[in-house]
């Protein structure tokens, strides 16, 4: 199942408290990226916050998978995990 996921940032935390933590970060996206679970990882260009495509299971594995990032772990940020399902309008074409 595609799930797409994105970053906030937690209410009131700095760029310092990241710091400690993003090669930690970049280092287990690198292994869910090589695992093929995160299929894609992107920033958007106003935000600056990670948008993820998952290739999981259900969305509860999806968050599971989520919270193993250090800096979920570290409480900095969490993730907004929404379930994608294919585009059912096609069908109107050939009905």
């Amino acid at each position: 199942m595609k799930i797409l996921a994105m970053e906030r940032e937690s209410p009131g935390v700095t760029s310092e408290q990241f710091e400690p933590h993003l090669k930690a970060e970049a280092a287990r996206a690198w292994e869910l990226f090589q695992a093929g679970i995160i299929r894609e990882l992107n920033f958007s260009q106003d935000q600056h916050c990670a948008v993820l495509m998952l290739e999981c299971a259900s969305a509860e594995e999806a968050k599971q998978v989520l919270g193993t990032m250090p800096l979920v772990k570290a409480g900095l940020i969490t993730f907004d995990v929404i379930p994608l399902v294919p585009y059912p309008g096609f069908a109107r074409l050939f009905a």
